[in-house]
């Protein structure tokens, strides 16, 4: 049981704790939480700290949170009218604008007519799609980090650890990936891993020896990270008593999982600022655009912020092989995973894996949120 003279101080923590859970977008099927109608003034926590991570002024990052809110709206009707001619889209933080890319034949009007801007390509998002489920069945060596459609580019990105792409391994795995489909290869400083950590001080929550971060609160506890825990493992608070078990779990292949609260523990809509921002309320989980700002909340470096890189990506760990994360420039370290990423007051996924460090930079990548309620059939807790 928690000390009573210590209730007061740790409440705001301690409510947290059972509630920061993210999700996953893996199925199309999965329904987003809808977003508010109104629109919620931004808050201060978050604008503050947008400025520090992405470098903006009070004036950029408000501009910027109130033209994402428009293109996740933009989004999903320039998505309808496009149809099969589809072939992805990413908003533009210079212009603060959405670009949708389609293929000829499209009803360019029509997606224009929805606000978006439009670019003709070559290769239909079903096409992309059908290449990266093609590589996905590939056994991939240890130095090809992660692939994932990128619209822009209008191709799969495959991603090499720096010096080995003409690893005769790697080469036969490019061979096979561009059969496939549009391949484009890029550079990366590292190979990605998982951010669970040994027991340490801070205000995690535990299972066995190893530290995670929880994600976003659901009806009866939250969500966080798979590679976490096993269903049935008992998960403890940051003040050591019974919060508790794994009700469910998957990693590799996919990296989320649930627990279920008790025994005094109870969750409620926010995700933890750590003192730095002030505690975030959660209202919904519409997915944010490619090139969206996402802000992350982790017992380890606590509160950053960074961009939403790509969806759909496939992250080679050394555990195995995680499919449909999205990719940000977010960075994370060892304790933070399963910790929340959250893009305005829209809960987005929980922390997977990345590399690199919040001292010197680094990426990383999420489990969509909303396939996690979907899996499990819960309801995300919102405000």
């Amino acid at each position: 049981m928690r000390r009573t003279t210590a209730m007061r101080s740790a409440l705001s923590a301690l409510l947290l704790l059972a509630t920061w859970a993210t999700a996953s977008t893996l199925p199309a099927s999965a329904a987003d939480t809808p977003a508010r109608t109104t629109a919620e003034p931004a808050a201060p926590a978050l604008v503050s700290a947008m400025q520090r991570d992405l470098g903006l002024t009070r004036d950029q990052a408000e501009a910027r949170l109130a033209a994402e809110r428009t293109a996740t709206t933009v989004e999903r009707a320039a998505k309808r009218a496009a149809g099969a001619a589809y072939a992805g889209s990413w908003f533009d933080a210079g212009n603060g604008s959405l670009t949708v890319a389609v293929t000829r034949g499209a009803d360019t009007g029509a997606v224009r007519a929805t606000g978006a801007t439009v670019r003709l390509v070559e290769h239909s998002a079903r096409q992309l799609d059908a290449a990266k489920a093609h590589i996905d069945d590939l056994p991939a060596p240890e130095a090809v980090a992660s692939w994932y459609v990128d619209p822009e580019a209008n191709a799969v990105v495959v991603n090499v650890v720096d010096g080995h792409r003409a690893d005769n391994d790697v080469r036969s795995f490019l061979a096979r990936a561009r059969s496939a489909g549009p391949v484009q290869v890029r550079r990366t400083a590292y190979a990605p891993s998982t951010l669970a950590a040994g027991t340490v001080g801070g205000d995690p929550y535990y299972t066995g020896n190893v530290r995670c971060s929880i994600g976003f609160s659901v009806y009866g506890g939250f969500v966080s990270a798979g590679h976490c825990g096993q269903p049935g493992a008992a998960v403890y608070g940051w003040d050591g008593s019974y919060v508790g078990t794994f009700q469910g779990s998957s990693f590799p292949d996919n990296d989320y999982s649930w627990v279920s609260v008790g025994s005094g523990w109870w969750t409620v809509p926010v995700v933890l600022g750590w003192g730095t921002v002030s505690d975030q309320l959660v209202r919904g989980s519409a997915e944010a655009p490619v090139g969206a700002s996402i802000c992350r909340s982790g017992s380890t470096t606590h509160w950053h912020c960074g961009t939403v890189l790509a969806r759909n990506a496939t992250v080679n760990y050394s555990q195995g092989t995680v499919y449909q994360l999205t990719k940000t420039s977010v960075c994370a370290e060892p304790g933070d995973s399963g910790g929340s990423f959250i893009s305005g007051d829209q809960a987005q996924g929980v922390t997977s894996g990345g590399w690199g460090n919040c001292s010197s930079g680094g990426e990383t990548w999420y489990q969509p949120v909303n396939e996690i309620l979907s899996r499990y059939g819960l309801t995300l807790h919102t405000a």
